[in-house]
C-alpha cells in the first residue's frame, strides 16, 4: 500500500489530466454530432442527385477533418497518461477499466480509419452509395468509440460487476454486462452524446448564420442551417431527458455530487431545485451561514427530480459527512447513513486487514489468512475512505461545481429556444431578415463550448476526492513520480496544446472565410 502521499505530486497530475482532458474535450464533441449532420446532407444528395447538397456536404466535412486530426492527438496523449502519471489506478482497475479502452482503440484506429479514408479520398473512386455507407460507419464509428470511453467513466462513478481479488491487490471483471449496461455508463453515454450533437448542431448554423449576414452562399447556408436546427432540436429535446436520468442516478449513487450542484449543505425534505441563486462565498461545513446569498427555486421539484417524491428527504453536504439520516437503498430497504468518520475507520480497517492477510500468506498462517480476509471483506465497501484522514475532505469544490451545473443548464435551455426560432424564420423566409439574430447564433458557437466543459467540471469535480467512488481518492492513484517532472510536462503540454489549438481555430477560420467553392469541389 501507499505510504507517502505527496500533494504536490497529486495537484501536479490532476492539473496535468485536467489540462489534457480538456483540450481534448474541446475537439471531441464537433466530431461525435457533425459526423450525423454530414450524413444527413449526402443522404440528401444521393437520394436527389442535387451537386449543391454535394457541394454542402464536402465543405461540412473538410472542417470535420480538422477538427478530427487534432482530436486524434490530444486523445492519444490522454490514453498515455493513464499509465505515466496514474500508475496506481492503472494497477488498482486495470482489469475492468483496460477493457474498453481497448475496445474503443479497435473502433478509433480500424473502423474509423478505414471509412474515413474512404470518405474523404473515395468520391470518385467507389459508388455514390459505397461512399454514403462510408460516410454513416464513420458518424456510427465515431459515437461506438465514444460509448466505450464513457462506459470507462460511468464505471469510476458507480463500480459494479467487479470483484477484489485480495492476493493480487486488483479488482477483476466478474459481469462484462453489468459494466456495459450499468444505468449509470447509459444515462452518461446517451447525455454526452447528445450535448455533443447541440454543440454541433450550433457550429452549423453559426458558421451559415457568418454566410448569411456577408451574403455569401445563401443556399448552402439555408439548407445547413435547416438541418443544423431540426437536428439541434431533437437533440437538445431528448438531451433534457438524460439530464433527469442522470441527475437521478447522481442522487442515487453520488448524493454529495448532487448536494455540490445545487449548493445544498443543509437537507431538507421537499427540497426546491435552485434556478437562479448564489451560495454564500467561504461558506464551511459548521458554520452559521446561509447557504446561498439569494436563490430562486422550483418547490419541491429537487425532491421529486432527485427521488420521484416530492417530500422525499435530500441530503445536504453536512448531512453526508455527518451521517445518521434515513435512505433508501436500490432494494427499497431503509438504512441510517453512515459518517464519513466511520467510512474512514472502515476503510482504514479494510486497509490493515489486507496487509495483513498478506504478511499471514507469506508465512502460510491459514487462521489468520481467513480472519484478515473476513474483515477486510465486511469492510471493503468504504476500502478507499482509508486513504482519507479528514472527513471534510469528501466534500468536492462547491461553488465550482454550483455554477458549473447551472451554467449548463441555463445555456442548455437557451438553445432550445434559439433552435426554435431558427427553424420558425427559417420556414417562413424571414431569417436573413433577423440580422440581429444571425449575429447571436455566431457568438453562440463558443457558450456551446462552454456548456460542453461546464458538464464535464460537473462530472469531474463534483465527484472528487475520487478515481473511483468510494473505491480510491486521487490521493492514492498517483503514480509514484517526481512531482517537478509533472510540473514540467504540464507548461509543456500546456504550450503544445495551446499551439495546436490556435493553429486549429486558424485553419479552420482560414477554410470557412475560403468557403465551399474552392474547398467543397
Amino acid at each position: 500500500m501507499i505510504e507517502h502521499l505527496d500533494s504536490a505530486l497529486v495537484n501536479w497530475s490532476r492539473a496535468q489530466f485536467a489540462l489534457t482532458a480538456m483540450y481534448h474535450w474541446l475537439f471531441v464533441p464537433l466530431t461525435l454530432g457533425i459526423t450525423f449532420i454530414i450524413a444527413f446532407m449526402e443522404t440528401i444528395y444521393v437520394k436527389t442527385g442535387d451537386p449543391e447538397w454535394k457541394k454542402a456536404t464536402k465543405f461540412w466535412m473538410t472542417l470535420f477533418g480538422i477538427n478530427f486530426a487534432i482530436g486524434v492527438a490530444t486523445g492519444i496523449i490522454l490514453e498515455f497518461e493513464f499509465g505515466t502519471n496514474w500508475s496506481n489506478y492503472s494497477w488498482f482497475v486495470g482489469d475492468i477499466f483496460g477493457a474498453p479502452l481497448a475496445i474503443e482503440g479497435i473502433m478509433a484506429f480500424f473502423m474509423e480509419s478505414t471509412f474515413i479514408a474512404i470518405m474523404f479520398f473515395g468520391w470518385n473512386k467507389v459508388s455514390k452509395k459505397s461512399h454514403l455507407i462510408s460516410t454513416w460507419l464513420v458518424a456510427i464509428g465515431s459515437n461506438l468509440s465514444a460509448l466505450w470511453i464513457l462506459v470507462a467513466n460511468g464505471w469510476m462513478q458507480f463500480p459494479t460487476g467487479m470483484h477484489f481479488n485480495a492476493d493480487t491487490a486488483r479488482n477483476e471483471m466478474l459481469n462484462f454486462w453489468e459494466v456495459f449496461l450499468s444505468p449509470v455508463a447509459i444515462n452518461k453515454f446517451l447525455h454526452t452524446i447528445t450535448s455533443a450533437y447541440v454543440l454541433a448542431s450550433i457550429f452549423v448554423i453559426g458558421v451559415s448564420a457568418w454566410f448569411l449576414l456577408k451574403g455569401r452562399e445563401q443556399l448552402l447556408a439555408k439548407r445547413s442551417i435547416i438541418i443544423a436546427a431540426i437536428f439541434g432540436l431533437l437533440s437538445s429535446l431528448f438531451l433534457v431527458y438524460t439530464g433527469d436520468g442522470s441527475a437521478y442516478q447522481v442522487a442515487q449513487k453520488q448524493p454529495m455530487k448532487l448536494a455540490a450542484m445545487e449548493g445544498l449543505y443543509k437537507g431538507t425534505k421537499g427540497a426546491g431545485l435552485i434556478v437562479v441563486g448564489m451560495p454564500t462565498p467561504g461558506k464551511e461545513l459548521n458554520d452559521s451561514n446561509d447557504d446561498y446569498v439569494f436563490k430562486f427555486e422550483i418547490p419541491k421539484l429537487l425532491s421529486f427530480l432527485s427521488y420521484r417524491d416530492t417530500e422525499a428527504f435530500v441530503p445536504g453536504v453536512k448531512n453526508i459527512v455527518e451521517g445518521g439520516y434515513e435512505y433508501v437503498d436500490e432494494k427499497g430497504e431503509k438504512h441510517l447513513a453512515v459518517s464519513a468518520t466511520e467510512k474512514i475507520n472502515q476503510g482504514k480497517l479494510a486497509i490493515k486487514s489486507l496487509r495483513e492477510y498478506k504478511n499471514a500468506k507469506e508465512i502460510n498462517d491459514t487462521e489468520k489468512q481467513e480472519e484478515s480476509l473476513k474483515i477486510f471483506n465486511e469492510n471493503f465497501k468504504y476500502f478507499g475512505y482509508g486513504f482519507l484522514n479528514d472527513p471534510k475532505s469528501i466534500i468536492p469544490n462547491v461553488p465550482v461545481t454550483f455554477y458549473s451545473f447551472h451554467i449548463m443548464v441555463g445555456l442548455g435551455f437557451y438553445f432550445i429556444i434559439l433552435f426554435v426560432a431558427v427553424i420558425i424564420l427559417t420556414f417562413r423566409d424571414k431569417l436573413t431578415e433577423k440580422r440581429w439574430l444571425l449575429r447571436l447564433a455566431v457568438f453562440t458557437i463558443p457558450l456551446a463550448y462552454i456548456a460542453s466543459m461546464s458538464g464535464w467540471i460537473v462530472a469531474e469535480v463534483g465527484r472528487q476526492p475520487w478515481t473511483i467512488q468510494d473505491l480510491l481518492p486521487t490521493v492514492a492513484a498517483v503514480s509514484q513520480i517526481d512531482a517537478s517532472a509533472v510540473q514540467i510536462t504540464f507548461w509543456l503540454f500546456l504550450l503544445i496544446f495551446t499551439a495546436l489549438l490556435i493553429a486549429e481555430l486558424k485553419i479552420m477560420i482560414k477554410q470557412i472565410k475560403i468557403g465551399p467553392k474552392e474547398g467543397g469541389h
